[in-house]
């Protein structure tokens, strides 16, 4: 899964929320505000969504789910591959 097409917005802010994208870019050495915008929803997505939202936990479930795993039947004989 590739999380890295880029998109182009137009959006609508007030002065004020101008102003913070102004200082996150001056404050972060950035290029523009699009990189503003992106990095506030770096900071937020790593610090308020739940795991099982984030990009990054989806890809490693993938990844899990293509794992080859060892066939058993029940516990019982799942007990007795771990045990040998």
């Amino acid at each position: 899964m590739n999380y890295n097409k880029m998109v182009q917005s137009i959006i609508d802010i007030d002065e004020n929320e101008d102003r913070i994208l102004n200082i996150v870019k001056a404050k972060f050495g950035l290029k523009n505000k699009s990189q503003s915008v992106a990095l506030i929803a770096k900071i937020y997505s790593e610090s308020f969504l739940e795991p099982e939202l984030r990009p990054e936990y989806l890809e490693k479930l993938m990844k899990i789910d293509r794992e080859k795993g060892i066939p058993f039947r029940n516990m019982i004989e799942l007990r007795k591959i771990i045990e040998g």
